[in-house]
């Protein structure tokens, strides 16, 4: 037998143990190889969408790119410590430290290369499948299919360079055991599971207050607690598995009339020892799929996003022509005619903005451009795009703080009323709330952006203060064109503003939003997020099942050997059937829940970034996951169960 041939027997022997991994390996070059197919496809690259779905992509592959990295990394490692006794044996009748590398170089490529032509083979197959659902997604026309040799190169010299860097590392953690220490791995006897009340008692801390933090967490405070929240999360659901679970094990144990109550005592048993030799590979588990849990929720809340974004632009087209522009009247005009051959007839309503110098109560912010404008505009404005206005008229100095996005509703909570006073007058303006509505977009006025509490786009004062303002600094005339379908405005104006929006502090003598535009290109890029994330979600969520199938069949034989001497004692199957399914049951399960809970509390926090709810798009992500996590459990149950019995008959 030549050593290749040994190579290939070895990797066959332990197909099995294998099978997870390589699957696992060859799905996420398939994923890569398709997020390059539209990196590279030139249809794209002619497109409007093209820089979104491109950033999106190139993101996605690098994410996975380095997940793939620790992924094989970690594996590897796992099944060479399986394998310990085997290597040590194999030392022992003479193969060189040499021949040893070059047999774990030759294994891991041969696994390698091998989910590398089947990913590729599989993204060949399904890559106009996957198109079709990404022009969808995006609302493009079809893409046609396309095979550039760039994807074909990237994918394979990525994954190539990958399996090799990590063949070097496992080769250099094989060098630091010693040859007795290899061959006596498969036989010393385990240690009981010990735990520290003090490290338990950490966990539950921990997490504790990594919960409390994100359920309190408010917009101005979350950017504060994130990374703290993050690190306790992590932390916790370490000691959780090393040291938490085996401690509530060990209560238990002690519980008699449970612990002895039929098969719990070898249950129970088994649990402890798994938790104790399993604890980080539970742990990579939870924070893997609470990961995925957190990307697909967050943009499968696009119906939310969409929602809010028609709130955002009242008008359908919004122009802003500053301090007597002597172009308004062109390219009002110009914007009229195009909606007018777009068969769109539109209410068109002017808005006065008196920009005045204000000095404030607080010292920091002295001397300052406020954007302000009527309460009749507001209301008018309010009106003309189909929404009630129910605050009341306001009076003497009395003001609302205009919101440019329905985010901004967020910040009100927490942000701090001021009160003005107008330079030269002496007329203070006191802000007593804040609009219902939003009157005027975003970045189309000169936003209040010298508050770090919310970005706001000025006051709403009283007609009469506002007619007893003669002297501003500049006044600029808003003109909103309201029509019921702001979606047909797609492609209006494009001469003035290519991607649908100019803002007020760009070098031009206008500001401008076309609703419509903006509406596709947000929602595209939602759309593309979502798809980005759904695919490295799924890398995630299949590579954390690989860690429990891998796990599970490494210790098939010392449970074959366990289950067989039980059964030599009277173990039924029913009883078998009950101590696999209880032990099953909490490795594939409790893992879940967990992330599970970690993704409830980070949608909570999250929430506060947005005015309408996101909690059903939360509950259909965890659903779902949860649905396919139940599939695979029965998939593994039943063929572990099967593997188990062929040595009880």
């Amino acid at each position: 037998m030549s050593f290749l041939q040994f190579v290939y027997r070895n990797v066959a022997r332990n197909k099995r143990t294998y099978a997870a991994y390589f699957l696992s390996s060859a799905f996420s070059v398939m994923i890569f190889f398709i997020c390059a197919l539209y990196i590279f496809n030139p249809y794209i690259r002619e497109s409007m969408v093209f820089k979104i779905v491109i950033q999106t992509m190139v993101t996605a592959v690098c994410i996975m790119y380095l997940f793939s990295f620790f992924f094989v990394l970690y594996s590897l490692s796992s099944f060479l410590s399986s394998r310990k006794r085997e290597i040590g044996i194999l030392l022992m009748h003479g193969i060189t430290r040499g021949q040893l590398n070059l047999m774990i170089l030759l294994e891991n490529m041969l696994i390698g290369i091998g989910s590398i032509l089947t990913g590729i083979f599989a993204g060949l197959i399904t890559g106009q499948l996957f198109l079709m659902i990404g022009a969808r997604s995006f609302g493009m026309d079809p893409i046609p299919f396309y095979l550039p040799w760039q994807a074909l190169a990237l994918t394979a010299g990525a994954f190539v360079l990958l399996f090799l860097i990590i063949s070097v590392c496992t080769s250099v953690r094989i060098k630091q055991h010693s040859v007795i220490e290899l061959f006596k791995s498969g036989q010393k006897p385990k240690s009981p599971p010990k735990a520290s009340v003090v490290h338990s008692a950490l966990a539950a801390v921990l997490l504790i207050i990594a919960y409390a933090l994100a359920a309190t967490a408010a917009v101005d405070t979350l950017y504060v607690r994130m990374l703290p929240v993050i690190l306790m999360t992590i932390l916790g659901t370490y000691f959780f598995y090393s040291q938490l679970g085996v401690w509530i094990v060990g209560l238990l144990q002690k519980r008699r009339l449970f612990f002895w109550k039929k098969t719990n005592i070898v249950t129970v048993s088994n649990l402890a020892y798994r938790l104790k030799d399993n604890g980080r590979m539970l742990f990579m588990v939870t924070i893997i799929s609470t990961v995925s849990f957190c990307s697909v929720g967050v943009f499968a809340s696009i119906n939310t996003l969409s929602d809010q974004l028609q709130e955002d632009y009242p008008a359908a087209v919004g122009y802003l022509a500053k301090d007597g522009s002597p172009l308004q009247q062109q390219h009002l005009q110009e914007i009229e005619t195009e909606m007018r051959e777009k068969g769109l007839v539109p209410s068109i309503h002017h808005i006065p903005v008196k920009n005045v110098r204000v000095s404030l109560s607080a010292p920091e912010g002295a001397h300052e451009l406020l954007p302000v404008i009527s309460f009749s505009s507001y209301r008018q404005a309010a009106e003309l795009a189909g929404r009630s206005v129910q605050e009341k008229p306001l009076t003497d100095g009395d003001a609302l703080v205009m919101i440019s996005s329905q985010r901004d509703k967020t910040y009100t909570r927490v942000r701090k009323k001021e009160v003005y006073t107008l330079e030269g007058s002496g007329l203070q303006i006191r802000e007593i709330g804040y609009t219902e509505q939003v009157p005027i977009p975003e970045h189309i006025l000169n936003t209040m952006e010298w508050k770090l509490d919310g970005i706001f786009s000025g006051l709403v004062i009283s007609d009469e203060l506002f007619r007893r303002i003669t002297a501003p600094a500049s006044v600029d005339l808003y003109t909103g064109f309201y029509v019921k379908d702001f979606k047909r405005t797609l492609g209006i104006a494009k001469r003035l503003a290519e991607d649908g929006e100019v803002k007020y502090n760009a070098d031009q003598p206008y500001a401008l939003t076309v609703s419509g535009t903006l509406y596709v290109m947000q929602m595209m890029t939602y759309r593309a997020m979502l798809f980005a994330a759904l695919l490295v979600g799924t890398v995630f969520f299949i590579a954390a099942g690989s860690f429990l199938y891998f796990r599970l069949y490494a210790d098939l034989d010392y449970d074959r050997r366990q289950y067989g001497t039980m059964a030599k004692l009277g173990l039924t199957d029913r009883e078998l059937n009950r101590i696999v399914t209880g032990q099953l049951a909490m490795l594939f399960f409790v893992p879940i829940l967990l992330a599970s809970l970690h993704s409830i509390f980070a949608f909570m926090a999250l929430q506060s970034f947005y005015y309408l709810s996101i909690a059903s798009e939360m509950v259909v992500v965890l659903l779902c996951f949860f649905i396919a996590q139940v599939t695979y459990f029965f998939f593994i149950r039943y063929n572990y169960l099967r593997n188990v019995r062929k040595t009880l008959v």
